[in-house]
Parts: structure tokens; C-alpha cells; sequence
């Protein structure tokens, strides 16, 4: 009876796996659903560009920068976990094992908080409150960006204003080959002058000829 207990008692290393298992597949939901968000950033970014507010333009964009990092630092953290788990003794690898799962889970709740899409729109409003809030974002994503993330994202702002112009070109009526409207209602209207003209010399003659006896 002992041996059956002991046979089905569960391990630290047990318990670590399944915390994994289960960070996995809230990031993998995550993944999915964050996605959401980051496309509204880019098309925020895209529209403040359009109106001239290249500084939130820019604030969206770093916001975007920054849960990219989250979703892929906290992949490439279980993935690194579950192959140190795999091949050293786990007796010996417990305690970074562990300290990663909790980080993991703390980068996860900061995740789900980054979903809301109603955030997102206040990164475009005047409001003191929605001010305050970009402020406060503008802060946090100025302490956990490094200049290379900064170099990244004026790049990505340098290619969206390319592909704006562009879109602004393909948008503008083009010239006409032929000769424009005006000049030909002008020659329309010397040509109607000339025949009135005509016409009234015509008449003219007419009057002046000698009427038969």
C-alpha cells in the first residue's frame, strides 16, 4: 500500500511541468488574442500619422514594440525551462526552474492587463485622464526599451510615413493627356462668337440690298 502511495504522489518536478504546460497554453491563447490589439495599434499609429501626431503615432507603436517582446521573451523563456528541466537534474536546476515559472506567470497577468482595446483608444484622446495615461505608458515603455527597441520602432514609424505618401499619391487624381475642359469650352465659345458675327453681317446685307420694284 506504501509503495502505491509513494508510486502516486506527485514530484516537484511533476508539479513543475504542469505549471509549464499551463503557461504554455495561456501564451499560446494569449498569442491569439493580443494580436487583436497589435493590429488596432498599428492602425492608431497609421491614422495619428495622417493627422500630423507623429508623437502618439509613435507612442502607439512603442506600446506595440513592447507586448511583441513580452509574448516572445516570456516563449523563449518556457521553451529554455523545459529543456533545462530535460537535461540536467532537476534537484539541481529546482530553483531557477521555479523563479522562471513565477516570473512567467507575472509576465502573463501583465499580458492579459495589455488586451484591453479601450486602453489603446485613449493613446488618441485630449482628456486629462487619457493624457495622464499616455504620461504614464510613455514612462513605463521609457524604462523597459532598450535604444536598439527605440532605433526599431523610428524605423517602423520611418516605413509607415513612406507607405502613407504613397498611398496619399495613388489617391490624387492624375493629369489628363488631353488638353483641359476650359481651354476647349474657350475655343467652343470663340467659335460661337464668330458664327454670331457672321450671322449679324448677313443680315446686314441684307437690309442694304435694293428691294424689287
Amino acid at each position: 500500500m506504501g509503495a502505491g502511495q509513494s508510486r502516486n504522489r506527485i514530484t516537484d518536478q511533476d508539479k513543475a511541468i504542469l505549471d509549464m504546460k499551463v503557461q504554455r497554453d495561456k501564451l499560446k491563447m494569449y498569442q491569439k488574442k493580443v494580436q487583436v490589439v497589435l493590429d488596432r495599434e498599428d492602425a492608431l499609429a497609421r491614422s495619428l500619422l495622417l493627422k500630423g501626431d507623429k508623437k502618439r503615432a509613435l507612442l502607439a507603436l512603442r506600446r506595440r514594440k513592447y507586448q511583441e517582446q513580452m509574448i516572445q521573451k516570456t516563449d523563449d523563456q518556457l521553451f529554455n525551462l523545459q529543456n533545462l528541466m530535460e537535461t540536467i537534474e532537476f534537484s539541481l536546476v529546482q530553483k531557477d526552474i521555479l523563479f522562471g515559472i513565477e516570473q512567467g506567470n507575472k509576465v502573463l497577468t501583465q499580458l492579459n492587463k495589455e488586451m484591453r482595446l479601450e486602453d489603446i483608444e485613449r493613446l488618441a484622446e485630449d482628456t486629462a485622464e487619457a493624457i495622464a495615461y499616455q504620461n504614464e505608458v510613455s514612462e513605463l515603455l521609457r524604462n523597459n526599451m532598450t535604444a536598439e527597441d527605440e532605433e526599431s520602432v523610428l524605423r517602423e514609424l520611418e516605413e509607415l510615413e513612406c507607405q502613407e505618401a504613397d498611398n496619399m499619391k495613388l489617391k490624387l487624381p492624375h493629369a489628363p493627356a488631353h488638353r483641359l475642359p476650359e481651354h476647349v469650352a474657350a475655343e467652343q465659345h470663340i467659335e460661337e462668337n464668330e458664327h454670331e458675327e457672321d450671322e449679324h453681317a448677313s443680315s446686314e446685307r441684307s437690309r442694304n440690298e435694293p428691294l424689287l420694284a
